[in-house]
């Protein structure tokens, strides 16, 4: 059974309901302004939160690598650069370099992908005491001597300090004062950097 709908019959004219159109279409339009000027106060407020929490995140360090790590990394790239470590060299040509990443893998993969500061080796000077004769003050007086390599020649021998010129190094690290003579580690001083 269907029901029979008629429409109502009602006074209803285009000039009557212009006001009431109006009235509607100024509410919605006053609400979107409304509400695109709470979009645009949170955006703002979102900024200057995003803002401070940059500042207030600490910046992650870089990491520091030795020197030989350093010189692979700058001679093969990144894997994105294409270049690839040389795996097929002899294991003992390169065993130095796998050993260490292999002990620091996470500092290896973060090196490659945001970089690296290359780690500066502790300096020293050898200062041998001696005494020796001062004319000037006519005695014996305590000084030191240094150790130095002649870059020209690779002799080894001690010079004093003012004596020091540029084909002159007297600036080694461990290693190398302990290849030298291990009897001068005995007498090494770190150099301030």
């Amino acid at each position: 059974m269907t029901k029979e709908m008629k429409r109502p019959i009602s006074n209803i004219t285009q000039d009557s309901i212009k006001p009431l159109l109006s009235n509607a279409v100024e509410f919605y339009t006053n609400k979107n302004r409304e509400a695109h000027k709470c979009i645009q106060e949170r955006d703002e407020y979102i900024n200057y939160l995003e803002s401070k929490l940059s500042n207030a995140r600490p910046q992650q360090a870089l990491p520091v690598v030795p020197e030989f790590i350093g010189k692979l990394i700058n001679t093969f790239g990144a894997p994105e650069d294409g270049k690839h470590i040389n795996y097929t060299a002899s294991y003992l040509e390169i065993q130095k370099e796998l050993d260490w990443i292999d002990n620091h893998q996470k500092t290896w993969l973060t090196a490659l992908l945001i970089g690296f500061r290359v780690e500066k080796p502790q300096l020293f000077e050898v200062k041998m005491p001696i005494v020796y004769w001062d004319d000037d003050a006519s005695q014996l007086t305590n000084g030191f001597d240094f150790l130095r390599i002649d870059k020209e020649t690779d002799e080894v021998d001690f010079v004093g300090f003012l004596s020091n010129t540029k084909k002159h190094t007297v600036h080694f690290t461990e290693q190398e004062i302990k290849s030298i003579d291990e009897r001068y580690w005995q007498f090494a001083v770190p150099v301030e950097v």
